[in-house]
């Protein structure tokens, strides 16, 4: 059975959200709604309702807005009579925000987070392997979540293989050591080819709560030890972050970084130029300091005075 991609479950989780919405505007089971009774003043209301009720961000409500859009775009073709509707519903614009400066966390604070987890246990174990690889991967929560022991090519050249959004397929190189640890975790569990390369305590794939979940149960620990990640909002994307700001601060290129991450341009990576403050401080340092000047009051040349005279 063919995995669904990140995209998929992402437009999935949208129309389901939707449905819902306006079964309970329309008074009617979503299998007996009609294209009209979706149209731009409900869309607007369900977008409202992503924020207020459901306490979503303004990313995930524009993201929900896009996948929205997609399926207007896809019943302009096959419904030309609701034209109209549907250029008001295409029309509905996303809603602006002010961009931040991404979170990230330091060596220091990365080494001691991933300290934290007792890898005597089973649990300890995966939750450490999974930490370690996200911190060196970049992967999205849901191609980690994702991730099955065929994924794992651990032999010569170690890297994941996983299928990003847009069903862009992207391998990402692992480092030895960690190569080694995930073999040893696949050995010790016997886990077949299918199985989840980071199970959950049933057995099957880990979900985007449950990653966050484990991230907060290990950061307090982390903080007591490491007093610098008491200051910062640390969530499972800020591993992503911090995998490329990792990369930023050895000097890789913004293409690289794009698509070791899997973005479709460099433009997504400009936020971690905007956060590296040390690329920063040292184009300040090479900056020539401005030509000291003696103190002192300004005194025109007589040249000046003489046309300033005769004005």
């Amino acid at each position: 059975m063919e995995k669904h991609t990140p995209q998929v479950r992402g437009n999935r989780d949208t129309f389901r959200l939707l449905l819902c919405y306006a079964r309970d505007q329309a008074g009617r089971q979503p299998a007996r709604l009609e294209l009209a009774d979706i149209d731009a003043t409900l869309v607007g209301r369900f977008l409202d309702h992503l924020e207020t009720a459901r306490g979503n961000t303004i990313t995930t409500r524009n993201a929900r807005l896009a996948a929205i859009h997609s399926l207007f775009r896809y019943a302009a073709l096959r419904c030309p009579d609701q034209a109209l509707l549907i250029q008001r519903v295409l029309a509905v614009p996303p809603k602006r925000h002010d961009s931040t400066v991404v979170s990230f966390m330091t060596r220091t604070e990365t080494s001691t987070l991933l300290a934290v987890p007792d890898q005597q246990t089973t649990l300890g174990r995966r939750d450490h392997l999974l930490l370690l690889t996200a911190v060196q991967t970049g992967l999205r929560v849901s191609e980690l979540t994702a991730l099955t022991c065929a994924d794992a090519n651990l032999g010569a050249g170690p890297h994941l293989r996983c299928t990003g959004k847009g069903r862009k397929q992207r391998c990402t190189p692992l480092t030895k050591p960690t190569a080694r640890l995930l073999r040893q975790w696949i050995t010790s569990r016997r886990a077949g080819p299918g199985d989840p390369l980071f199970p959950s305590r049933a057995g099957g794939h880990l979900s985007r709560d449950a990653i966050a979940d484990l991230l907060a149960r290990y950061l307090p620990a982390a903080r007591q030890a490491c007093p610098s990640l008491a200051g910062k909002h640390i969530t499972p994307h800020t591993l992503r972050h911090t995998a490329a700001m990792t990369l930023r601060q050895a000097g890789i290129d913004q293409a690289t970084i794009a698509l070791w991450l899997g973005h479709a341009t460099t433009r997504s990576t400009d936020i971690y130029m905007h956060a590296d403050l040390a690329i920063k401080e040292q184009a300040l340092a090479r900056t020539a300091p401005a030509a000291t000047t003696r103190p002192g009051r300004y005194q025109p040349d007589d040249n000046l005075l003489t046309f300033l005279e005769n004005l």
